[in-house]
């Protein structure tokens, strides 16, 4: 019996891409999903006279929506004529980086905050008109008036355990309709289309309940926290050592490339990284332990055994986690 393909692949919108999907039938004797074209003069991503774009499958998963043989395939976009990667295809220099520095065994694990929002954009469990109380019981609440949209968040933590990706937990977020989940911890290409098709699910089931994810940066200005996507780093050096040094070097290698990275962390970050609302100013960087008002935070359990993971709470909620990854993998490993 044939099957159904949801294909997936990033986009050219800009500031910041969004993800597409169409599905393609596949007969029950095809096992290895085909290179497939699409309407790059729809997607911003090519001309109107040279409009083919080719979508090269480098990831595949059950789809938990659909069920059954069907599956789910994340794609790299080619340049139709040429086979080469197509401009806004961020993936394949990630994937040379990761190459390249194979031998440091950087691993990551994201944590993806994101805000519902009803159709209109005010943000879930806000009142139609006014604001709710202030932020303090929300973050990790449970109850009514504390929580909202924890039915999204069953929904998609169970179809990201039947896909079978890195899913390692949830949490309601410090501000109303206002959640999170983590991905990891694994290498940068895996953990990025990990956290991609993660991103496709959410979308996809928000969709049914007629609710609109946001992963921008600022969703409601005022007193109310932005959305992140921290990410959380290790190489083999810093979970081997016991004496701080390899974690003490990766962030002061980072801390001498404070702009490539914050300019590449995500559209309108400086409306976050303000210094409040637990962060650091986006133009000044620091380190420390359980200081989550620091560019990258050290956890108190890595400092208490000298080794582990540092976390960049830089990155925004709608970075690129391709290039976000790769970045890392650069400054860290490349000295």
């Amino acid at each position: 019996m044939a099957y159904q393909a949801e294909y997936i692949w990033i986009d050219g919108t800009e500031p910041t891409p969004l993800l597409r999907s169409k599905t393609k039938i596949l007969a029950d004797d095809v096992t290895t999903p085909p290179i497939w074209g699409f309407d790059g003069s729809s997607t911003n991503q090519a001309p109107g006279d040279k409009s083919d774009c080719a979508l090269h499958p480098v990831f595949t998963c059950p789809d938990p929506i659909r069920g059954g043989k069907n599956i789910l395939v994340l794609c790299e976009v080619m340049l139709a004529q040429t086979g080469a990667p197509h401009p806004t295809n961020t993936r394949a220099a990630c994937a040379d980086a990761a190459k390249k520095f194979a031998p440091d065994e950087m691993i990551f694990g994201i944590e993806q905050e994101y805000t519902m929002l009803r159709p209109d954009g005010s943000p879930l469990g806000f009142p139609t008109n006014g604001f709710p109380a202030p932020q303090g019981p929300y973050y990790c609440g449970v109850g009514a008036g504390r929580v909202v949209g924890r039915d999204i968040i069953e929904e998609h933590t169970q179809a990201c355990l039947d896909a079978g990706l890195l899913i390692e937990g949830t949490n309601a977020e410090v501000m109303p309709g206002q959640w999170e989940f983590q991905i990891g911890a694994a290498d940068a290409l895996t953990v990025s289309d990990h956290l991609t098709v993660a991103r496709w699910l959410l979308h996809r089931i928000a969709e049914d309940y007629d609710v609109v994810i946001s992963l921008a940066a600022k969703p409601q200005k005022g007193d109310w926290n932005g959305a992140g996507a921290h990410t959380n780093f290790s190489t083999k050096a810093m979970r081997n050592d016991t004496d701080m040094k390899a974690i003490t070097a990766a962030c002061e290698a980072i801390g001498k490339k404070v702009m490539l990275h914050v300019e590449n962390y995500g559209h309108d970050i400086q409306s976050r990284l303000t210094g409040h609302h637990e962060t650091a100013p986006w133009n000044k960087f620091s380190y420390g332990v359980s200081n989550r008002g620091a560019s990258i935070r050290i956890p108190w359990t890595v400092e208490k055994t000298g080794r582990g993971y540092a976390e960049d709470r830089r990155p925004n909620a709608n970075m690129d986690p391709y290039v976000v990854t790769r970045l890392l993998v650069e400054t860290v490993c490349g000295g």
